[in-house]
């Protein structure tokens, strides 16, 4: 894991024991130290993963995937209503 880029001032813990089920983790952000690590970061967005190594730490790296465009499939053009307007996927994984 040589190539995992940690993500400096960003803290990720396991939710309290006695989280609600819909807390999946903790994050803590020491303010100064996130930003200026922000501000070394090229490009508009930052993808990030989190992890839990092998002794049970939780953790956040930043997800260096790429799409090849050469082999990226075409995207499902969404659907136009008849006013013209896109309308988005269906999402059947919300909670309300």
């Amino acid at each position: 894991m040589s190539d995992a880029q940690f993500i400096s001032g960003l803290i990720v813990k396991a939710p309290h024991e006695r989280a609600p089920e819909y807390v999946k983790a903790k994050l803590s952000i020491k303010r100064e130290e996130l930003i200026a690590w922000l501000q070394g970061q090229a490009g508009e967005w930052i993808n990030a993963d989190v992890k839990v190594s092998a002794g049970g730490k939780w953790y956040a790296v930043v997800d260096m995937w790429k799409p090849d465009n050469a082999k990226q499939a075409p995207r499902e053009k969404r659907k136009s209503t008849p006013a013209g307007r896109d309308v988005p996927p269906p999402d059947d994984d919300l909670p309300f």
